[in-house]
């Protein structure tokens, strides 16, 4: 995750903006500010004599080489209301003299930038963003993974019930949310504090084979920041605006259901309500589910808000019926695909070399994913990879969901098998507990 292979893999992925993240740290904002220059306002791109460093491929020539966005995340761990709380917040800043300021505050006050990449501050979330407000109007303070547990702004363990809570007399400047990769924006459409703010999806990766998993699409009259931010406070009229977003399934994230990874044991949100948050094998209370959260804050009622669409090329998107949010699609990564097809791991010589061949043919995993026409698809990988891909698009997939840190896990094929199998170690496990 260095400068130049991100540039090279969001061509690949279909990116025309990445973020830098990590820009508190002075070591990498030293290797940011070497290695990027400015592209228009509050957009940079990689100096030819870096870009021309790093390894090439036909795919890399197939489109644009992506631009760079200044952002960072930071954990706030405060105590509020009598609760220790730990929020992750992003944000978003027009250019590296903002950034110098951030930084020079934030030593200022204790804060130490050095730790990690994601600093650790004991600042509330609310006077960081008055701090913010105070060194540049234009910065953009985005909570991130709202729903996560331990570290989201709504999360179970350490969060809030409402922006307002958090954010108190300044919540008006908080003007989008990011929903983490174990919910989606529909989940999100029924929880009032969002109704009139944008839903952002980012891929939150730590590695290059997942950028992109999940994306923001914006319509922009020209790519610069300001456009970016008048986007997502909804103030850019037709000329700029959140166009669409790419999501993980949802069920595929690490916090979907509550449960307890090393009992093995997770509960949907209807049997937490009649069997209660506690572990039949531990006896403690669950790791909380983000489904089961949503519910609490948001009502039950997962089925209220959208309409299904199917696109030319078998696509199935999700509409808002009261027209306040934009639709999204639900992916799985290619790799993914890929490597269930080909019985392999993501990993695999074989898997990159299926996948790069995709890229390579069609443009980008996005075009591939969302835009080429199966039979075209199928020319290249045969007829099981391109069915596989048939079935993200329809949604016809099983998904085992994630909990407590364990991600869900995807099964293309073989749906009776995959039920069959989790059946039996459902059965197993309440025999061993005596049910």
């Amino acid at each position: 995750m260095v400068l130049p292979i991100m540039a090279e893999w969001g061509r690949k992925k279909g990116i025309d903006i990445l973020s830098t993240g990590d820009w508190t740290h002075p070591l990498w904002l030293r290797e940011i500010r070497s290695q990027l220059e400015e592209k228009g306002e509050g957009l940079f791109n990689l100096k030819s004599q870096i870009s021309n460093l790093k390894s090439t491929s036909q795919i890399s020539n197939l489109r644009k080489e992506p631009l760079f966005l200044l952002s960072t995340e930071i954990a706030s761990i405060y105590k509020q209301g009598e609760k220790v709380r730990r929020i992750h917040n992003l944000i978003f800043a027009p250019n590296f003299e903002t950034v110098e300021k951030i930084n020079q505050e934030l030593t200022r006050r204790g804060c130490n930038l050095h730790s990690d990449g994601r600093p650790i501050i004991g600042i509330s979330s609310k006077n960081l963003l008055e701090l913010l407000l105070e060194i540049d109007k234009k910065i953009l303070l985005i909570p991130c993974h709202v729903w996560t547990p331990h570290f989201g702004v709504y999360g179970s363990k350490s969060g809030f019930e409402t922006l307002s809570e958090c954010f108190e007399d300044l919540v008006s400047n908080v003007y989008g949310i990011e929903t983490g990769i174990s919910s989606d924006p529909e989940m999100n459409w029924r929880i009032e504090d969002l109704k009139e703010r944008s839903i952002l999806s980012f891929s939150d990766a730590h590695s290059p084979a997942n950028m992109g998993r999940e994306t923001t699409a914006f319509e922009l009259d020209e790519r610069n920041f300001e456009n970016i931010r008048t986007a997502i406070m909804r103030k850019g009229g037709g000329k700029n605006r959140i166009a669409y977003t790419v999501e993980f399934y949802p069920e595929e994230g690490k916090y979907h259901f509550s449960g307890h990874r090393n009992c093995k044991v997770s509960f949907t949100p209807q049997e937490v309500r009649e069997k209660g948050a506690i572990c039949p094998v531990c006896k403690r209370e669950f790791t909380e589910g983000v489904a089961p959260r949503i519910e609490q804050l948001g009502g039950s009622d997962f089925a209220k808000e959208y309409k299904e669409k199917v696109s030319e090329t078998g696509v199935k998107w999700y509409t808002d019926e009261t027209k306040n949010h934009p639709p999204y699609v639900k992916l799985v990564p290619l790799l993914e695909i890929v490597a269930e097809g080909l019985e392999s791991t993501v990993s695999s010589q074989k898997v990159k070399a299926m996948f790069d061949s995709l890229c390579e043919a069609f443009g980008s995993e996005i075009d591939v994913l969302l835009k080429t026409h199966i039979t075209k698809i199928q020319k290249i990988t045969g007829p099981k990879i391109a069915e596989g891909i048939e079935k993200v698009r329809e949604g016809t997939i099983v998904i085992d969901p994630g909990y407590d840190g364990e991600y869900g896990k995807v099964k293309i094929w073989n749906h009776d098998e995959a039920r069959i199998e989790n059946k039996q170690e459902d059965e197993k496990m309440q025999m061993g507990l005596g049910f």
